[in-house]
């Protein structure tokens, strides 16, 4: 099985020589400056996992052990949560910073994508009630002053519309945001919840069936039904663990910036390098 080691920064030859010794990959090199690979390692169990997390975390490093010969081509979708995967921000945090509430609803969002709180429709519904009354206006202000595209979208998603991917956005979050991110990237699918809103202000209240973790999975099923696909021919990315779900039934998923649950469960783990790091995990 391939090593594919990567960074933002050049990567250091000692690191190259440390990284040979301790995957047993002794044909490591460098591919530029900031990707190395290897056609061989050591079996990824449990001691090489650790070994390898202890050694690449504190030089900023992202690795994965991967099956051989797989190209981006082999797949038909790539699915990706919206809030810190897709874009930089949690929306509903920064919407609540409008009424003061920020810090709140922040610690809510935090615990249910760290999995503390198991009830992810309950969690939602206590974060939106606290926004009862607020100017539906705020969702614009958020979208046009806060949102921010995670490094590496744009070139990501451009490389997989080549290589023959639809994609799919599917968030706990909102739609007036995957829907603005519809547009403006070219999206196939997305799949979010509704605020409801009445005479231009929040009522506090989700309208219709949440999107949680069977939801988002069932999504990325339904999603792979209509282009004829196979869920094995899904890439998932995600962060928090309303994702594991959708992420256990991909053939790839991808833990991105994500809490350390996920990191543990997901095929490869991006905590440096921007989403486009997706691309040096294939030969094509």
């Amino acid at each position: 099985m391939p090593l594919i080691v990567q960074s933002l920064q050049p990567i250091a030859s000692a690191d190259i020589d440390a990284l040979r010794i301790l995957a047993d990959a002794p044909g490591l090199s460098l591919r530029g400056d900031t990707v190395a690979t290897a056609e061989a390692c050591a079996p990824l169990d449990a001691r090489l996992r650790d070994a390898l997390e202890a050694f690449c975390e504190p030089r900023r490093l992202d690795w994965a052990v991967l099956p051989t010969h797989r190209n981006l081509s082999d797949f038909r979708l790539v699915a990706m949560d919206m809030d810190s995967t897709l874009i930089t921000i949690e929306c509903i945090d920064e919407i609540a910073d409008f009424c003061g509430l920020k810090a709140e609803v922040s610690a809510i969002t935090e615990a249910a994508m760290r999995g503390e709180i198991t009830d992810f429709n309950e969690s939602l519904r206590r974060r939106v009630a606290l926004l009862k009354g607020l100017d539906a206006s705020v969702l614009d202000r958020v979208y046009e002053e806060r949102l921010r595209l995670s490094p590496g979208a744009e070139r990501m998603l451009g490389a997989a519309r080549a290589a023959g991917l639809r994609t799919l956005l599917v968030s706990g979050g909102f739609v007036h945001f995957t829907e603005k991110l519809k547009a403006r990237l070219g999206l196939d699918f997305t799949r979010a919840n509704t605020l409801e809103i009445v005479d231009g202000k929040l009522t506090g209240r989700v309208e219709g069936e949440i999107v949680n973790a069977e939801v988002k999975a069932r999504t990325v099923r339904e999603a792979c039904e209509a282009i004829g696909a196979d869920p094995r021919q899904a890439i998932v990315m995600g962060d928090g663990s309303n994702d594991l779900k959708m992420m256990a039934i991909a053939g790839l998923s991808v833990a991105f910036r994500a809490k350390p649950v996920v990191r543990a469960q997901a095929s490869v783990a991006f905590n440096h390098v921007g989403l486009d790091g997706l691309l040096n995990l294939f030969a094509d």
